[in-house]
């Protein structure tokens, strides 16, 4: 649905319950699109979240601790009197 700025003041609530709806409400000004009305997702429950995070934690610290340390990442490098080899 196209409306013009003008007309949408006087029915904005009706549009944004469209919008809602899942219709697209795109305002114009001039004859040319200027504004699109999207519903606002709704936020995740706070076990979702927590879940969410949880699996993330998990994620992280598994790839944390894969792969040599930082400190000795380089002593491939090096001979077993600490000099370039």
């Amino acid at each position: 649905m196209r409306i013009s700025v003008t007309e949408a003041k006087g029915q904005l609530t009706e549009l944004v319950r469209r919008a809602e709806a899942g219709d697209e409400v795109i305002l114009t000004r001039h004859g040319h699109a200027a504004v699109r009305l999207v519903p606002v997702k709704q936020a995740t429950d706070a076990p979702s979240r927590r879940a969410l995070l949880q699996s993330v934690r998990v994620s992280a610290a598994g790839k944390a601790t894969a792969g040599p340390s930082a400190a000795r990442s380089q002593d491939f490098l090096y001979g077993e009197d600490g000099l370039p080899g």
